[in-house]
């Protein structure tokens, strides 16, 4: 039972960082008119995407422990 959540966990943690990354590019873009730069951010959407890359590297650290373990 142990090695089906930690691979449910392992594969949810692929999911949520996919989710945060992709979030996280799209959290700000950048324009150049007439030799200048301009650039906006969504820092609400920027927060987000840490929170859901913050929770897939600990859903992966779970599932990689809840695999390591030996059966008792």
């Amino acid at each position: 039972m142990k090695q089906v959540i930690g691979i449910i966990l392992i594969v949810g943690a692929v999911i949520l960082g996919y989710l945060g990354i992709t979030n996280l590019q799209k959290s700000s873009k950048s324009v150049e008119i007439l030799g200048v730069e301009i650039t906006a951010q969504d820092n609400k959407g920027k927060e987000i995407a840490y929170i859901e890359i913050g929770a897939a590297v600990l859903s992966l650290i779970g599932g990689i422990y809840l695999l390591g373990q030996k059966k008792k």
